[in-house]
């Protein structure tokens, strides 16, 4: 399958491939420190593809801080738009195959069925706008590509809505959480498993995908289901978006359809409860 680089090893997304690949005995894997792999240094990156050649580059670097972004947009862009471009543009120099990872905030998410690779993308945030950019500069310099959508990305690594809650369900008494907003957790495991299923079975149907667990919730049934696995009695206040003001718009409804990753990737994907359920027992034998 040839040599594969992972950009933004330290991340979420990054720790749990390294995690998957070691389960699965994947070779090939290269999970380099941000100052040897950095998707901002055009030469550094050169030097990478030059000496590694590379079949595969996964890029899990991302500016993903979504209400900063508001405030930060040209370094949010920098990242996610130019960033990727380098990569691309690259890839497509060496032969490379592209494994872009995206993001349900590309929608506005103001309809009530499960979106398609197709639907009209219309971002209500900064941090939804670069990332619809990064997508948008891959196809001119690459056809060696796959761009997967995920949401509500969670695993036993680093900070995520999962082990936040955890913590204030520890500290607190009562939590007040969203609840009209709906959407579909992703155990970060299951979407590096996907990942890796493209590269081990040399898939070449290349293209955007949506990915993301089965099923659809709401914040607040999320952390209830969160709370019912873990034991803790805190008691969940449901609340509208509106009596939570952040500086960046969430879209309202942003479940993915997955279709095209099951029939053209032949993945299987699981229910949010049961990868819930899955990285709650990790999280408590950790």
């Amino acid at each position: 399958m040839g040599k594969a680089i992972i950009f933004g090893a330290s991340g979420q997304l990054g720790q749990c491939l390294a995690q998957v690949a070691r389960e699965r005995n994947t070779p090939g894997l290269l999970f380099l420190p941000e100052a040897e792999a950095n998707i901002l240094n055009v030469p550094g990156l050169r030097a990478l593809f030059e000496l590694h050649r590379p079949a595969y580059c996964i890029n899990c670097a991302a500016y993903t801080a979504v209400d900063k972004a508001e405030d930060e947009l040209e370094l949010a862009r920098k990242i996610n738009r130019d960033g990727v471009e380098n990569l691309a543009r690259l890839c497509g120099e060496f032969g490379t195959t592209l494994i872009q990872v995206s993001t349900d905030f590309v929608f506005a998410g103001d309809g009530n069925t499960p979106l398609l690779e197709t639907d009209d993308t219309t971002p209500i945030s900064a941090y939804g706008l670069t990332k619809l950019e990064g997508e948008q500069v891959i196809a001119p310099h690459t056809e060696r590509y796959f761009t997967l959508r995920t949401s509500w990305l969670y695993s036993e690594f680093a900070n995520n809505f999962v082990k936040t809650m955890l913590r204030l369900g520890r500290e607190r008494d009562e939590l007040r959480v969203i609840w009209d907003q709906t959407g579909t957790p992703t155990y970060a495991i299951d979407l590096a498993g996907c990942i890796l299923t493209i590269i081990e079975t040399g898939n070449q149907h290349y293209g955007l995908y949506h990915y993301s667990n089965e099923g659809l919730t709401s914040w607040y049934d999320f952390t209830v289901a969160i709370f019912e696995l873990s034991g803790i009695s805190t008691e969940v206040t449901p609340i509208r978006t509106a009596e939570y003001p952040t500086k960046a718009t969430r879209p309202p409804y942003s479940v993915l359809d997955k279709t095209k990753a099951k029939t053209q990737l032949g993945v299987a994907i699981p229910h949010w409860r049961a990868s819930l359920a899955e990285c709650m027992a990790r999280l408590a034998q950790a």
